[in-house]
């Protein structure tokens, strides 16, 4: 019975890492968590951290290898933390917060002069949320396996219009909204719906799911796509003059070994943004696209306190067509599809504390 309870607290530690984007496609750590079944009441505190460095550019799921290649390529950097408060209020219910600080850092040509690569940074609070979580079945008697579902909104706390200087001359610069994937906020107050569950084979093997989609009904939130410049008549013309407030996805499944106070985790991940919102329009600008990844995790759990490392690699980046891509090819007869910068790897660990 200790070593399930073991088990279920690891599964509850590696579904907490948030979802994270590894490039341009600007999915912010959104996923769910996965509180554990017990009968015990009170507090538990995560802390996940992750750091990623996308560069390579990705037109559909073809890599452009002449970007990095000629040192056209946008880099960019991206550190979040997340601190997840977490409350059991009996051996089925939970509520918890989550809080993000992040900090980004877009280097590129492109942006500024065209031939001198310049930096961009934003930092602070991102959009915090709020969710409620209910086990479908008693965990009483429920100990092999258990399906819990979760509920919650999403408010519009991070700044969606941080600005930095733009270098378009060599003796000046100009200030303007930075690019939408390093913005701290969407802009949108959003509903997230989450589905996580596990099922035991043995007290050491163990299997898990989990799917979480944020529904972001708001269109646009009005920040400029211009970086400090004018719109031309095209960007008017098919709404990539302002950004989209897009809705995000997130799906994994995988096995988990336990080898005495160590667990080794394995899996795949699927993550992204949608060219189509669930609610609400889709227009203004977007670089939808998804993520494929291997997932490895390890895990090491103390009395009170856990440890979760996993290095998430890509095996497959896919930059799909957004909305003004397909109106543009509708209206042209020509094929239009923008890139994204995608990163081959992710870094994440966590930190999960009992009160």
């Amino acid at each position: 019975m200790k070593r399930i309870y073991i088990l279920l607290l690891i599964l509850t530690i590696f579904v907490n890492q948030k979802s994270k984007a590894q490039g341009c496609v600007a999915i912010k750590g959104t996923a769910g968590i996965c509180s554990r079944p017990s009968d015990a009441k009170g507090w538990e505190l995560n802390f996940n951290n992750r750091y990623f460095k996308s560069y390579k550019h990705f037109v559909g799921a073809v890599e452009q290898k002449q970007r990095v290649k000629e040192g056209s390529n946008v880099i960019n950097q991206a550190y979040e933390l997340d601190i997840t408060a977490t409350r059991a209020i009996n051996s089925r219910w939970s509520i918890a917060m989550t809080l993000p600080i992040l900090d980004f850092s877009r280097s590129s040509l492109y942006e500024h002069d065209g031939a001198t690569r310049h930096t961009t940074h934003s930092f602070g609070v991102g959009d915090v949320r709020f969710s409620a979580y209910c086990w479908m079945f008693d965990p009483k008697t429920s100990h092999k396996g258990n399906l819990q579902l979760g509920l919650g909104i999403k408010l519009p706390t991070g700044n969606y219009n941080y600005m930095d200087y733009f270098y378009k001359k060599a003796d000046s610069s100009v200030l303007g909204p930075v690019d939408q994937s390093i913005q701290p906020g969407d802009g949108g107050t959003g509903i997230t719906f989450e589905v996580n569950s596990f099922y035991n084979f043995s007290h050491k093997l163990g299997v898990y799911g989990s799917f979480f989609y944020l529904s972001n009904p708001r269109e646009v939130n009005g920040t400029s796509t211009t970086r400090g410049g004018t719109a031309s008549a095209t960007a008017k013309k098919y709404n990539t003059d302002v950004m989209s407030v897009p809705d995000l996805f997130m799906t994994r499944a995988g096995v988990s070994y336990m080898i005495h106070r160590f667990n080794f985790s394995g899996g795949v991940r699927i993550e992204g943004l949608p060219s189509k919102d669930l609610i609400g329009g889709s227009r203004g600008f977007r670089r939808p696209g998804y993520i494929i990844s291997a997932e490895p995790s390890i895990t090491y759990v103390a009395k009170k306190t856990s440890f979760n490392i996993a290095v998430p690699f890509a095996l497959k980046r896919n930059r799909t067509q957004s909305d003004s891509d397909k109106r543009r090819t509708a209206a042209t007869g020509t094929h239009v599809q923008g890139d994204a910068a995608f990163a081959d790897y992710l870094i994440s660990f966590g930190m999960t504390i009992r009160l």
